[in-house]
C-alpha cells in the first residue's frame, strides 16, 4: 500500500511539472537576486522562513576548524557519489557525499541509505583510520551544537515575530519588526527568549536537534555536464530542485556553505548581468508547483548560513545553482529515525526471534507459532533486514571504511539474525507441508508468507542485476 501510494504521489509530481513546462513554454518565469529593488519585500512575503546569516556572524575560530575538516576528509578521498535509484533506473548522483552523526543513525534518500561515520560521541568506542579524520568528525559535531542553538533562536524568532504581528498588524510595525530581524538575522537577545510558551520548549527541541549532517562537495570544473535550472533559466545546477526526504516533520533544516573561492572566480562586477552571476555559488527557491510567484536566487559565499524553518521544506522547493569554485556544504537535519537507526533494526530482529525455539536437549530448533500474523510479522522484518540494511550497507557503505570500522560489528551481528531467519522460513515451509495443519489456518498462512516470499525474490532479482 506505502509503495504504490509512493508511485501515485511521484506520477502526480511528474504530470504537474510537464504541465508547468509546457504552460511555460519558452518564457521563463522571473526570479529575483538581492540586486534587484523587490528582493527583500519578496522575501518578507513569500519566503519569511528562509532564514540567512553572513559568514562574519559565526565565531572565526568555528569557520577555521570546520573548513579544515572539509578539507580534510577531501584529502583522504572520504566524499563518495551515490548511486541513487529514481523510476527504477540507478544514477550517479553529480554532488559527492559524506553522512556524519550519532553512532548507528542511517538516512535514506531516493532509495539509496547512507550509513554514518558517528561523530565522537560520549559512551562509544569509536575508532578512525586516523586523527586527522577523528578531529573532523569533531569539529563537524561542533558545528552541529553551534547550528542546534542557532535554530532555537530563530525559531522563536519567528514565535516573537509572528506574536507581534497579530497583536498588531499596522505596515509599519511589520515592516520594522522585519528589518530588525534581517538585521539580527533572526537572533533573539536572551532577556525575549523566555517569552516562548512552555509547550514550546519540547517542541523547538525535538525540532532542532541535529543528529546527522550530510556533506555535500562537487568541483563544478570537473564536471562534464550540469543540468540546466527548467522554470528561471538561472543557469547550472549541482543539485535540481527537490523537498529534503526523511524528516522530522517541521524540523529546520541548517545549513553550512564554504565555496573555495579564489582571485580566479570573482564576482562580475554585477551592471552589464541580469539575474545571478555564474561565477558565484547561489541557493535558489521557489513556491512549490506555483509559476505565479517569482523565484530567488540567494548567492553563498565562504562561511554562510541559511535556516529552513517550519514547513518551508514542504510549502516550497530548493535547488543549489553552481558557480565557478569547489564547494563543500555541511547540511544538518532532524533525520526521521523510527525506522532509520541500528537500535530500531536490532529491536525487530529480537522481535522476529522470539518465534524460533531452541531444544535445551537436542538442540533443534522449531518454531514457537504457526498464526499468520506471526508469520507474516516474522517475514516482513526478514524482508527489511535484508533489503534496507545489509544490502544497502553492502552495496554502498563499506566505502565508509576509509573513515572508520564502527559499522562492522552491528553488521555482523544482523547477518547472524538474517541467517537465523533464513532458517524460520525453511521451518514455516516444512510445518505447512505436514498434513495434520487446520486447513482454514494452513491456507491464510501461506497465502500471506508466499506475499513476502514473491516480494524477497523480486528484491533479490532488482539488487543482484544492480
Amino acid at each position: 500500500g506505502g509503495t504504490m501510494k509512493r508511485r501515485a504521489g511521484e506520477r502526480e509530481k511528474e504530470l504537474k511539472k510537464k504541465k508547468l513546462l509546457e504552460e511555460l513554454g519558452e518564457n521563463r518565469l522571473p526570479y529575483l537576486t538581492p540586486a534587484d529593488a523587490d528582493f527583500h519585500q519578496l522575501w518578507k512575503t513569500k519566503y519569511s522562513k528562509l532564514i540567512f546569516r553572513k559568514s562574519d556572524t559565526v565565531p572565526e575560530e568555528l569557520h577555521q576548524m570546520v573548513q579544515e575538516s572539509f578539507l580534510t576528509l577531501r584529502e583522504h578521498d572520504c566524499f563518495f557519489q551515490d548511486l541513487v535509484r529514481i523510476k527504477g533506473k540507478d544514477f550517479l548522483t553529480p554532488v559527492s557525499r559524506i553522512l556524519i552523526g550519532n553512532p548507528g543513525c542511517t538516512y535514506k534518500y531516493l532509495n539509496t541509505r547512507l550509513f554514518t561515520v558517528p561523530w565522537p560521541t560520549e559512551g562509544y568506542d569509536i575508532k578512525y583510520c586516523s586523527p586527522q579524520i577523528h578531529d573532523a568528525c569533531k569539529a563537524l559535531m561542533r558545528l552541529n551544537d553551534y547550528l542546534h542553538i542557532e535554530a532555537v533562536k530563530a525559531l522563536q524568532g519567528q514565535n516573537l515575530f509572528e506574536t507581534k504581528e497579530i497583536k498588531d498588524t499596522t505596515v509599519t510595525d511589520r515592516e520594522q519588526s522585519f528589518a530588525t530581524s534581517l538585521t539580527e538575522q533572526g537572533s533573539v537577545s536572551k532577556d525575549q527568549s523566555g517569552v516562548c510558551v512552555p509547550e514550546d520548549d519540547r517542541s523547538l527541541k525535538n525540532r532542532t536537534s541535529y543528529n546527522l549532517t550530510l556533506l555535500n562537495y562537487m568541483d563544478p570544473l570537473q564536471m562534464l555536464y550540469l543540468k540546466q535550472e527548467p522554470y528561471f533559466g538561472m543557469g547550472n545546477m549541482a543539485v535540481s530542485w527537490h523537498h529534503d526526504e526523511n524528516l522530522v516533520e517541521r524540523s529546520v533544516v541548517a545549513v553550512y556553505s564554504y565555496s573555495c573561492e579564489d582571485s580566479a572566480v570573482e564576482e562580475s562586477s554585477g551592471q552589464e548581468l541580469k539575474g545571478r552571476d555564474p561565477a558565484v555559488w547561489h541557493v535558489g527557491l521557489k513556491v512549490a508547483w506555483d509559476i505565479e510567484t517569482p523565484g530567488l536566487a540567494i548567492p553563498l559565499h565562504q562561511g554562510d548560513i541559511y535556516l529552513m524553518l517550519d514547513d518551508l521544506n514542504v510549502t516550497h522547493q530548493h535547488c543549489v545553482l553552481a558557480g565557478l569554485s569547489p564547494r563543500f556544504s555541511s547540511t544538518h537535519r532532524v533525520a526521521d529515525s523510527s525506522r532509520g537507526t541500528l537500535e530500531y533494526i536490532l529491536g525487530q530482529c529480537e522481535l522476529a526471534l522470539q518465534n524460533l525455539l531452541t531444544d535445551s536437549d537436542s538442540m533443534a530448533l522449531s518454531l514457537k507459532s504457526l498464526e499468520a500474523a506471526v508469520v507474516k510479522q516474522v517475514e516482513e522484518i526478514h524482508n527489511e533486514v535484508e533489503f534496507e540494511w545489509l544490502r544497502q550497507f553492502w552495496f554502498q557503505g563499506k566505502r565508509y571504511l576509509k573513515c572508520t570500522d564502527w559499522w562492522l560489528k552491528p553488521m555482523a551481528k544482523l547477518e547472524e539474525f538474517w541467517r537465523k531467519m533464513e532458517i524460520m522460513t525453511s521451518l514455516v515451509l516444512s510445518e505447512v507441508r505436514k498434513e495434520q495443519q487446520i486447513e482454514e489456518q494452513r491456507n491464510e498462512t501461506v497465502s500471506c508468507f508466499l506475499l513476502l516470499l514473491k516480494e524477497r525474490q523480486k528484491l533479490r532479482k532488482e539488487w543482484t542485476a544492480r
